[in-house]
């Protein structure tokens, strides 16, 4: 038995079954009972911490009704709502998990997600009912419980379901009563992903993490009780939930103001009128957000910076957005597996817009080599020269677990001995600033999105008309990249139109993900291993864009 210099006990049992993320929730709500935590413009409503929690409350006793225990999972696939906190915490006070999925699924990818997790309770918004009705037949395992959020109270329950309202309706206010130990490495959020293949991948995150990805906020913002956050991009992914989101504000004592459906005029309008200190979002919503500003400025002076993520932030965007919008631009860059795990803070902008900055304050990140036969050990790093491009990776204890659920296979492909490898190609310099130059995988983001090439060339190819299919970004104004299809065709009657209608009713499709311009070529470039060459069509892809030759689907 290992010894120590003094008597461990006391701490040992308070800290791991006291330092839960609920607990720091809780204290909220005993000491900024009255203080606003959460703003829905929609419904021009707002609940305090005590309201806030009582909301909670309500909705962890209907749970308990439905037997739902600990380590069930709660899942949730609901756009940015009141709705969606209650779901985030209700979970986490009677030891289930809360599983939020993106709302922009397909039928066929819900379904997958929904046999993968298996959960008790599955909670959907009404805006995506008639898709969740196929997903929820095509699923193999059936909830126990399926409920529906409307935030208009005007959609009425399929057969089989209830409302959100009719679900919490006369049941207690008062916290609900556990008899188990809760202990911080009790898993109590998981999120979905998507790996090189496509298919989903579940991302389990406990007390440790989440308490540490709100330390990461509070820290690098920073974030205090005083802050209005708004994130406008949807809260189920890890930039959505974390970074501003409900988990760094609540645990703060902060406020959060709910955007539902973004548009950069009503975001503007948002801030002058409620105050708001950060905003978050991707790089191209900041660009709609100049435009409008330009157009039509509104009193920004509230805020205190912008956070941006999930791609890089050019030089001249930055110096434009720090005169239009704040001086204070602040970009991150990491996983959904770990959170952000680089930063740029204000004061390293402009000089180094365009890199992913360097490792945030309690992570490490490398570059290390890429050997055509084998992963690179992590002590086998690149030169430090802005030159030699290698493979990034990301030493982030605090805000990973390091595995997936379900998936045994994928997590030994992607953590290795504490690091996470995470695909991305990169150089970096003595000081350890990191510049992305691609991907492993070939992934295109747009609109915040992660697209995975081989799922949509996988749909294309199954179609009777097309002999092979390729898929690569272009560049974007609006989404960052778009989806560009390269076709070879079995039969010349294949039009760009049929793809489209083909796409977009194919159930394991989503509607993000959808190419958006196609092109038709007579074969495609292969390595001498028989392996495509994306980053060929990738070139060509920006070319053909400028020269009008990518046909709109």
């Amino acid at each position: 038995m290992e010894k120590y210099t003094y008597d461990t006990k006391m701490f040992k049992e308070t800290f791991e079954q006291e330092f839960t993320y609920i607990n720091g929730f809780l204290r909220n709500v005993h000491r900024y009972a009255n203080n606003p935590a959460l703003t829905c413009p929609t419904r021009e409503q707002t609940w305090t911490y005590a309201g806030l929690n009582k909301e909670v409350n309500k909705l962890s006793h209907a749970l308990l009704e439905d037997q739902v225990g600990k380590n069930d999972v709660v899942m949730h696939q609901l756009l940015n709502s009141a709705e969606f906190v209650f779901c985030y915490l209700a979970p986490q006070k009677i030891g289930a998990v809360n599983c939020m999925i993106n709302f922009r699924l397909s039928q066929g990818e819900t379904a997958s997600v929904i046999d993968d997790s298996k959960p008790s309770v599955f909670v959907y918004d009404a805006e995506i009912k008639d898709m969740v009705l196929e997903a929820l037949a095509l699923a193999n395992h059936k909830p126990r419980r399926i409920v529906m959020a409307d935030i208009t109270g005007e959609v009425s329950a399929p057969e089989g379901h209830v409302t959100y309202s009719q679900y919490v309706q006369d049941k207690s206010e008062d916290n609900p009563e556990v008899d188990f130990p809760r202990h911080i490495y009790d898993e109590t959020t998981r999120l979905y992903t998507s790996g090189t293949t496509g298919k989903p991948k579940g991302v389990p995150l406990n007390n440790i993490n989440e308490i540490l990805s709100a330390h990461d906020v509070a820290m690098h913002f920073p974030l205090s009780p005083v802050d209005k956050t708004m994130n406008m991009s949807p809260w189920f992914h890890r930039g959505g939930i974390h970074s501003g989101g409900p988990c760094p504000t609540l645990y703060v004592g902060g406020e959060i103001i709910i955007m539902r459906n973004f548009h950069p005029k009503t975001c503007l309008e948002y801030v002058e009128k409620y105050g708001i200190t950060f905003l978050i979002g991707v790089p191209s919503i900041l660009k709609m957000l100049d435009r409008t500003q330009r157009r039509k400025a509104v009193d920004l002076s509230n805020l205190k910076g912008i956070v941006t993520m999930g791609a890089p932030l050019e030089k001249e965007d930055c110096i434009a957005y720090q005169k239009t919008l704040t001086p204070n631009i602040l970009n991150g860059y990491g996983t959904s597996e770990a959170f952000w795990n680089t930063f740029l803070r204000p004061y390293d902008l402009p000089a180094m817009a365009g890199s992913a900055g360097r490792s945030c304050t309690d992570d490490n990140v490398a570059v290390v080599k890429v050997f055509p036969d084998r992963r690179a050990e992590p002590y086998e790093l690149a030169d430090k020269d802005g030159t030699e491009v290698g493979e990034v990776i990301v030493w982030a204890p605090a805000k990973t677990t390091y595995t997936y659920v379900n998936n045994e296979e994928e997590s030994k492909k992607r953590f290795y001995k504490g690091w996470i490898y995470i695909g991305d190609m990169a150089t970096w310099d003595e000081n350890e600033f990191v510049t992305i130059v691609g991907r492993k995988d070939d992934m295109i983001v747009s609109s915040g999105e992660n697209i995975h090439p081989i799922q949509v060339e996988e749909v294309l190819n199954q179609h009777l008309k097309v002999e092979e299919a390729v898929v690569v970004g272009v560049p974007d104004k609006v989404r960052g990249e778009a989806v560009v299809a390269y076709v070879v065709k079995n039969d010349p009657s294949l039009t760009s139109q049929d793809l489209h209608a083909y796409c977009t009713d194919h159930p394991m499709l989503a509607d993000y993900k959808k190419p958006r311009f196609y092109r038709f070529i007579e074969e495609m470039p292969y390595t001498a291993t028989g392996k495509k060459k994306h980053f060929i069509l990738q070139e060509q892809a920006i070319e053909d864009k400028e020269l009008g030759l990518l046909e709109r689907g």
